[in-house]
């Protein structure tokens, strides 16, 4: 019997987006939970009450329903992600109600770094199954939110700022690419753990060290390396990045942008954003979908190099325009197409109606994403003296990214 074709990652997250989309503008409307309170008493009787219950519940049922239904798109099993999901779901709600306490507020601590900590400290104290991790999808959870992102960005802003971003994202991805290849011969990293490395570092995490290790055909363990080393990283860099621009008295404008050609984990790059403020959030997440834009051809460009710098080139997957539309991120069409949908064909009418509904969920996604970020990290993961290379080849190439991002950032996006 013939299989059936199910759809990538990106194409579900758009599908599951767009799905959320038509169903809220149809007249679907899910009440947000709230989370604030500010003593004992508020808390009982809003965060706990029995009519909050109900709100938590209701959004669990749909949340859940998205899920499944992703998992079915991706013609992955359903019962991992239907055992995981409630887990997730509960910590989330945990590090929610935590993150709502008015006194934390005044810190500048989002709800998505308790999603973080929180993830991060059962992964890392408490054992679970190994099928309850195999089955997190924390990039999938992203991709949904930011399919939904779209709703909240004009288009006149992606043209505007995304070709400076498209700017920037070349200037950035060829000088720290290069640095960063040429910092692990220097350290006598191997050449295929370099070549992941190094698209990690420079173009947009760990989707480019997946898509780099397609294109060479690279070791599973090596990739896992990176992308434990691009998780970790990410989490003090979203956290003091956002600090360190405001003590440098950094403009929005330019801290998105920074934060955006940084910081390699989209939803890190969320996260830090929103510490910032609206507009540092539509900039740095438009920066950082001008660097996903070139995951594609940089996949093309070191299939190519990969390919014809072997010795066993007729074993080698010959470069085709293909690997290009295959590497393509998909969901960033999804977060471009809603932002036209409803910069140019829906009314403001119908926006503003629907836009704080939308923009809760969409919150929450990148929650639970979160959420799955801490529970996949494992600290011990890098700790082994085979790893001390890696680990100082890709904190020198960071560190090299950090300062000239801030300078290409500044030059671009200081008078916008």
């Amino acid at each position: 019997m013939k299989k059936s074709s199910v759809l990538t990652e990106d194409w579900s997250a758009v599908v599951i987006g767009f799905f959320i989309i038509i169903v809220t503008v149809f007249g679907l409307r899910l009440a947000a939970p709230t989370f604030k309170w500010a003593d004992a008493g508020g808390l009982l009787s809003g965060v706990l009450s029995a009519e909050n219950f109900l709100k938590i519940l209701i959004l669990f049922l749909f949340v859940y329903g998205m899920a499944v239904a992703g998992a079915v798109l991706m013609g992955k099993p359903v019962k991992g992600i239907a055992r995981s999901l409630p887990v997730v779901y509960l910590i989330t709600i945990l590090a929610s109600v935590a993150g709502g306490y008015e006194g934390i507020k005044t810190l500048n601590l989002e709800t998505v770094i308790f999603c973080l900590f929180l993830g991060l400290l059962i992964r890392n104290l408490v054992k679970l199954p190994e099928w309850f991790y195999q089955s997190l999808s924390s990039e999938f959870f992203v991709k949904i939110g930011l399919v939904l992102l779209g709703i909240s960005v004009i288009f006149s802003d992606i043209l505007k700022a995304g070709s400076l971003g498209l700017i920037q994202s070349l200037l950035v991805v060829l000088s720290v690419w290069y640095f960063s290849f040429w910092l692990c011969k220097k350290m006598k990293v191997d050449k295929e753990l370099s070549m992941m490395l190094s698209s990690a570092v420079s173009i947009c995490g760990v989707s480019a060290a997946i898509a780099t290790s397609g294109a060479i055909k690279g070791d599973s363990k090596k990739l896992s390396l990176v992308v434990s080393l691009v998780l970790i990283t990410a989490v003090p860099m979203m956290i003091f990045m956002p600090w360190i621009a405001h003590q440098l008295g950094l403009s929005e404008e330019v801290t998105g942008a920074w934060l955006g050609g940084t910081i390699d984990t989209t939803g890190a790059v969320v996260a830090s954003g929103t510490l910032v403020g609206e507009t540092a959030l539509k900039i740095s997440t438009i920066v950082k979908f001008s660097q996903n834009v070139l995951l594609g051809i940089a996949a093309f460009a070191i299939s190519i190099y990969w390919s014809y710098s072997k010795k066993d080139v007729d074993e080698q997957e010959k470069p085709t325009l293909k690997i290009i539309w295959e590497r393509f991120p998909k969901f960033v069409l999804g977060f471009i197409l809603v932002s036209v949908i409803f910069s140019f064909f829906v009314s403001s009418e119908v926006t503003e109606a629907v836009k704080p509904q939308l923009k809760s969920v969409q919150g929450f996604w990148f929650a639970l994403a979160f959420t799955c970020i801490g529970l996949e990290t494992n600290f011990k993961d890098l700790f082994g003296t085979h790893n001390r290379k890696p680990l100082l080849a890709f904190l020198g190439a960071q560190t090299f990214n950090i300062f000239i991002t801030l300078i290409i950032a500044y030059l671009l996006f200081r008078n916008v």
